[in-house]
């Protein structure tokens, strides 16, 4: 019997995001919706459905007088995106 896959990391939008900052100390808001081609209101929600859950810290700063969102994976975060990546790997049969 398979384990289930988390459902917030399950979300291709907040997999692609988990994936992009796992590899990343820090990434800016438009570049994760560049890379992910998300829209802005949608990747807003999402970043806020894994900051909530506690997998990423958001941080909003200023460049100048330009707000500046910055998001940073978490302890916890890492740990559920490597869960993830196990449990997936046991549905593929690696």
């Amino acid at each position: 019997m398979f384990q289930p896959l988390d459902p917030l990391l399950h979300s291709e939008l907040r997999l692609a995001v988990m994936s992009l900052l796992i590899s990343e100390e820090e990434a800016e808001f438009p570049y994760i919706k560049e890379q992910t081609g998300a829209t802005a209101g949608n990747l807003s929600v999402q970043l806020d459905k894994l900051s909530t859950a506690g997998y990423i810290e958001v941080e909003k700063t200023f460049k100048g007088k330009k707000p500046c969102t910055i998001c940073r994976i978490t302890p916890a975060g890492q740990k559920a995106f490597e869960d993830y990546i196990q449990v997936l790997k046991t549905y593929l049969n690696v």
